[in-house]
């Protein structure tokens, strides 16, 4: 039998590109509207079609989310307790280098 013209001959694609045409549609709205351009297709497909694109979008949205956690750990997410650290050596070497001014005068001459 020969392919519905416009027809990828993939029923799942057929079922993906609808869906992604029309967001939201139900099961039945895309067995009915597949059908009219005569392909045939189960629910059981359809569902299954589904669910591979739901579990792809969550699938995406997990790794994105431990890619953000993982910059957040290595990069600036210092508790407070890191931050008061910081200020307690930074107040001691300014006592050594002879006061705020002279620590600042070392740093520009090391950016510089």
């Amino acid at each position: 039998m020969a392919r519905p013209k416009g027809s990828s001959g993939n029923k799942s694609q057929e079922i993906r590109d609808y869906l992604t045409e029309h967001n939201g549609a139900k099961a039945k709205e895309v067995i009915h509207a597949l059908a009219t351009k005569g392909v045939t297709v189960n629910s059981a497909l359809v569902y299954s079609v589904m669910g591979s694109m739901k579990e792809r979008t969550h699938r995406k949205a997990r790794v994105i989310k431990a890619a953000k956690a993982a910059t957040n750990r290595t990069n600036g997410a210092a508790s407070k307790s890191d931050v008061i650290a910081l200020i307690v050596e930074v107040k001691a070497m300014a006592a050594k280098a002879g006061g705020y001014d002279k620590l600042k005068q070392l740093v520009e001459a090391m950016a510089g």
